[in-house]
């Protein structure tokens, strides 16, 4: 018996909602967590402010999950995002979504990822003056190893991964309860007038908008479960049960975290502090802490890493399939459930933009100002391709709808818009390198189009419905 051909086999339903949150969880709990709430606090001024911003946080995650739900539901494709833009403005504005992605969003994104878990784990065990890009390079190989083995095995992975990032958070909020439990220890209390001196008067509309801007990075990757929606197991809303229960944990998990950074250290010690946990886990542990928030914020890492890479490889995959100079890419390997060839793609160019900030020797800060920009422009079209396609689709089944249509929409379009403009302003020259690689794409995007028209998009995104 012949066997069918990678090229036209499609993904299967393998995941459980427990490896969906896990892999969701995964991307968003990331390093900001350990870095964020120090700005937040700094912005807002006050402890009911800085809650008050973590809660929106959530919420807002929780309004684009709804919109993200009702696209995934109703077009479940590993593609994602470059489905539902392939769908909504066609296959030129899909290419580029696909370039940006591979070459910015999802590759830099695990660049960046690498060398946050190269600098805490070089703390730990250091391997000399590179010894932090060492460490990162060997992340992303090892878990390029793990993915290539196959979705169970990465699934498998990553649920383990997560449990360990969760439980260090768990820790950060049991620091604070050890002190809460202390009678010596109280919180410290700022002078008023101070920066974080616990004022209850609203923060400047600016300071607060600020402020958002690093909650909802650190709440940023929940809409990587669209990617997911072909292989979760049970019916179509079950990536909107996986989306609301994710964002749920994670916020649940961020006012914990942050009660315990206010309680151990103060508003005014959290808005001066370069690393929390660590001063955190300090007063409540001793010397003892500073290694297991090293150990902790490098978890954190590789378990980003992992899960971006399981989702990241579908896009290339996808546009493979639609695009026949890059058929290789669109090849999924049934027996393992993944697309090994966009997979490796992304490694590759994923290493080499780690050798790449290594030699700008501030590589975590190049690769975010490299990925912002271009991010919520297409963060901002997926968002209001929900509206295009109602008005394209009329008539397809929607297991899921929006509620509230189409103001909810149109609510976090306007804080896409808003982040874009903030990237836009605080990053400059990162926005300019995103704009130089997306008209690179426009560009290999003409090239590809006249060696394209000798097969059409058959078994493709744009023909796809599952």
């Amino acid at each position: 018996m012949s066997r069918p051909d990678a090229e036209t086999i499609q993904p299967q339903q393998t995941l459980r909602l427990r490896e969906a949150v896990a892999i969701i969880v995964g991307i968003v709990i990331g390093a900001g967590i350990f870095k964020a709430p120090s700005l937040v606090a700094q912005f807002t001024g006050s402890t009911g402010w800085m809650l008050a911003a973590w809660l929106a946080g959530g919420l807002v995650s929780l309004i684009g999950a709804l919109c993200y739900a009702e696209l995934a539901a109703t077009w479940p494709h590993a593609g994602g995002d470059y489905h539902f833009l392939h769908r909504a403005y066609g296959r030129r504005v899909a290419f580029l979504f696909a370039w940006a992605r591979f070459s910015v969003i999802t590759t830099g994104s695990i660049a960046m990822l690498a060398f946050v878990f190269g600098d805490y784990l070089n703390a730990v065990l250091p391997l000399g003056v590179h010894g932090a890009a060492i460490w990162g390079a060997l992340s992303v190989i090892g878990l390029t190893w793990v993915n290539v083995r196959g979705i169970h095995t990465s699934a498998s992975t990553q649920s383990w991964l997560t449990l360990a990032e969760v439980l260090g958070l768990v820790l950060v909020v049991v620091a604070g309860a050890w002190l809460l439990a202390d009678a010596g220890h109280s919180m410290p209390v700022a002078p008023a007038g101070e920066a974080g001196g616990g004022g209850s008067g609203m923060p400047a509309l600016g300071m607060l908008g600020l402020a958002m801007v690093f909650v909802l990075l650190t709440f940023g990757g929940w809409n990587e479960a669209a990617y997911l929606s072909a292989e979760l197991k049970g019916s179509r809303r079950r990536i909107l049960h996986a989306l609301v229960i994710s964002i749920a944990l994670i916020t649940t998990l961020y006012l914990l975290v942050n009660l315990a950074y206010v309680y151990g250290l103060g508003l005014q010690g959290m808005a001066r502090s370069e690393a929390l946990a660590a001063d955190l886990l300090r007063v409540a542990f001793g010397r003892t802490g500073e290694t297991l928030v090293a150990l902790m914020v490098a978890v954190a890492a590789l378990t980003s890493i992992n899960a971006t890479m399981i989702v990241g490889a579908r896009t290339n995959f996808a546009v493979g399939r639609d695009w026949a100079a890059l058929h290789t890419l669109g090849r999924w390997e049934g027996q393992r459930g993944v697309p090994i060839a966009g997979l490796l793609a992304q490694s590759v160019f994923a290493l080499v933009l780690v050798v790449f900030g290594t030699s700008l020797r501030g590589g975590f800060a190049a690769m975010v100002d490299y990925t912002a920009p271009v991010f919520w422009l297409f963060f901002f079209l997926c968002t209001i391709a929900l509206i295009v396609l109602r008005a394209k689709e009329p008539d397809t089944p929607r297991p899921f709808k929006v509620p509230l249509y189409p103001l909810l929409p149109l609510l976090f379009a306007a804080v896409c818009l808003y982040m874009l403009w903030s990237s836009l302003v605080y990053v400059k020259t990162g926005a300019l390198a995103g704009v130089g690689v997306l008209l690179v794409g426009g560009l290999l995007m003409l090239w590809l189009e006249r060696g394209d028209r000798r097969r059409p998009t058959s078994g493709g995104t744009s023909r796809q419905q599952a």
